[in-house]
């Protein structure tokens, strides 16, 4: 019994620095060959946006609302990736179920 618990605070102090560490983490979002980028953080938490001068014209403004999307949506995946890979380095492989939210 002592031994379990023993587990269960290691693993609960291994949370906490995984916590930790997606926040601190950043990870670009591209589209439009980078002409716009999405800096998030690993949490999902969007840090900074950079626009090309280029896109800003009012005749193709429809153009850079799609690519801020889009470069969200990449940015989104690249820091689901990463937060599913420290997940698993935490759980020591063990499968964890989709939408934890973590």
């Amino acid at each position: 019994m002592f031994d379990i618990m023993k587990q269960a605070q290691q693993l609960q102090a291994r949370m906490a620095d995984m916590q930790k560490e997606l926040e601190a983490a950043e990870l670009e979002g591209r589209s439009g060959g980078g002409m716009v980028t999405v800096l998030m953080s690993g949490k999902g938490e969007v840090k900074k946006v950079s626009i090309d001068p280029s896109l800003m014209k009012e005749d193709e403004r429809e153009i850079l609302e799609d690519l801020i999307v889009a470069a969200c949506a990449d940015a989104k995946s690249k820091a689901e990736a990463f937060a599913a890979e420290k997940m698993k380095s935490v759980a020591g492989g063990l499968p964890i179920p989709p939408g934890l939210g973590l």
